[in-house]
């Protein structure tokens, strides 16, 4: 797969104002990115700006803490995808998962899933938070309740990505569902790596970094 078809080219910073989000398009245009991954706020200027590319637009649900309830989440995600969103990245609640909540979690991601219908759904896990046990848990769960993708992180937590916890999940949800590297990637190595531990997609702020690097090696 072309290098640049892993990379959703992302910008979620409280203060990610419209001249940057415009940058971030026009990145993602011309370096034929999966998707963009930007807050709510910014969908639909984005599908408009991106109409006629092959560029997905990615946005955050529950983010980035997850605390929010099952209700707000689907209403986000609903809002969401009637602004134009293709993608949906949303948060699990750590702390349900971590007060052995397994039904609530599941069910919330079930029903987040629903409201996307036919539209991707990314399931943040934040495993700077987890252990080892929960991390496979909670990617099971994310499994179970029909989501898409499993994600590592929000960028926001203490520790992004790593090729253990990628490792982890690819081993608890199997060969075919996804699974996203996000927080910390900047270089193609790092990219390699994930991709190696078994990452089929990477949320990254240094997508044109990465690409510029592989051109040129």
């Amino acid at each position: 797969m072309d290098k640049a078809k892993y990379i959703d080219h992302t910008l979620l910073k409280a203060m990610a104002s419209k001249k940057e989000i415009d940058k971030l398009l026009e990145e993602a245009k011309n370096y034929h990115f999966k998707s963009v991954c930007i807050n709510p706020y910014y969908v639909s200027h984005a599908k408009e700006v991106l109409r006629d590319t092959d560029v997905l637009v990615c946005t955050v649900i529950g983010f980035p803490l997850g605390q929010n309830t099952t209700s707000a989440k689907v209403y986000e995600a609903s809002d969401a995808i009637m602004a134009g969103a293709d993608e949906v990245d949303m948060v699990i609640n750590v702390a349900a998962l971590q007060d052995g909540l397994n039904d609530y979690v599941r069910d919330e991601i079930a029903a987040v899933k629903e409201a996307c219908g036919p539209r991707t759904l990314k399931v943040i896990l934040e495993t700077c938070y987890l252990t080892d046990e929960e991390i496979t848990r909670a990617s099971k769960l994310a499994k179970e309740a029909g989501a898409d993708f499993v994600k590592t992180s929000t960028g926001f937590g203490t520790a992004g990505a790593t090729e253990h916890a990628v490792s982890l999940m690819r081993d608890a949800v199997g060969p075919d569902m996804g699974v996203k590297a996000s927080g910390g990637v900047r270089t193609m190595a790092e990219m390699e790596a994930m991709i190696k531990a078994g990452a089929t997609r990477i949320g990254a702020s240094a997508g044109v970094n990465i690409m510029e690097e592989y051109k040129h090696e």
